[in-house]
């Protein structure tokens, strides 16, 4: 049987919603039999049995019928979902009024006590860990750019050593100095003059600073007299520098207070022309006996000696 025939005898009398409405008083009945809880049906006679009319939807089968709800009554396993989410139902009536345009309704919502601050601080954190990696090749860069103008100019601008640096060796040739125990020289202008002798520069020559010489040697009694310190005892060449006229010359020699028999000879071993002082400048030497320490060596025009001839330097060296 389907809805549109249920059994009626003429089409007026066919109810197609029969079916809803149906007694079930027997067990097992066929439909529209006693066992269904009506009379049976005669033909031509319209349906009467609708003493036992149910909702829809509330017959169950083999199940105790829920309890049935009346509109306008509250059941307590029933909520609203407004009511489970309140924020939801805030921003609905926001939107209704105009609080809120209704373009921002599909907008999520924010959990609470978040507030956005998350995303901000993992940006935040991603800006400062891009800026620490910028500033480290920065660094680098730097470093290596002054490294390597640093290796093109090793010494340029560079301070010289402090007292905490250690200074590497000089390799260059160092400069000629007096070695330790160097036997001293003198000009002979700086010694001590007595008897007339004087210092002069007339004549060309004279192997000294400003080309000064001892003059006036020819004067009997004249002298030049020189202290020397010697650091040990023992015999030394004692060398003159000198200059004659192209003839011979020579002088008393004392050492220490004490005269030496022979006089210091000054020959004219230049060979200069008679008369040519400037071309007669020579040297020549003596042995003397020194004492450790101080002592005093003396050049002096004596009776007997030829006394014509000037002095420049007087030095010593060992003997």
């Amino acid at each position: 049987m389907t809805a549109g025939n249920n059994g009626a005898d003429t089409p007026e009398n066919d109810d197609p919603f029969a079916y809803l409405y149906r007694s079930e008083g027997g067990e097992g009945g066929a439909p529209g039999s006693a066992g269904d809880g009506a009379a049976a049906r005669q033909p031509g006679v319209p349906r009467t049995s609708y003493n036992q009319v149910r909702a829809v939807g509330q017959r169950q089968y083999g199940q105790q019928a829920p309890q049935q709800i009346t509109y306008g009554q509250q059941n307590a396993h029933y909520a609203a979902p407004e009511a489970l989410h309140p924020e939801a139902l805030n921003r609905a009536k926001a939107e209704r009024s105009g609080a809120l345009p209704g373009g921002d309704r599909t907008r999520p919502v924010a959990a609470p006590g978040h507030g956005g601050q998350e995303p901000r601080r993992r940006n935040g954190l991603l800006i400062g860990a891009v800026a620490v990696v910028a500033v480290v090749c920065i660094g680098i860069g730097v470093a290596m750019l002054t490294n390597g103008n640093d290796a093109k100019n090793t010494d340029a601008g560079k301070p010289g050593p402090t007292a905490g640096d250690s200074v590497a060796p000089n390799k260059s040739k160092p400069t000629t100095k007096p070695t330790p125990g160097e036997l001293p020289k003198e000009d002979a202008g700086s010694l001590r003059l007595d008897g007339g002798a004087t210092t002069a520069k007339d004549v060309q020559g004279a192997r000294t600073s400003g080309g000064t010489y001892v003059a006036g040697m020819n004067t009997p009694g004249a002298s030049v007299t020189w202290t020397v310190n010697v650091e040990a005892a023992g015999k030394y060449k004692f060398y003159v520098g000198y200059g004659v006229p192209g003839k011979d010359a020579n002088l008393t020699l004392n050492v220490n207070g004490k005269a030496d028999t022979r006089p210091v000879n000054m020959g004219n071993f230049a060979g200069a022309p008679d008369g040519a002082w400037d071309k007669g400048w020579t040297k020549t030497w003596s042995y003397v006996q020194l004492t450790k320490g101080t002592n005093t060596v003396k050049l002096s025009c004596e009776t007997g000696n030829q006394c014509n001839v000037n002095l420049d330097k007087v030095w010593l060296a060992k003997g």
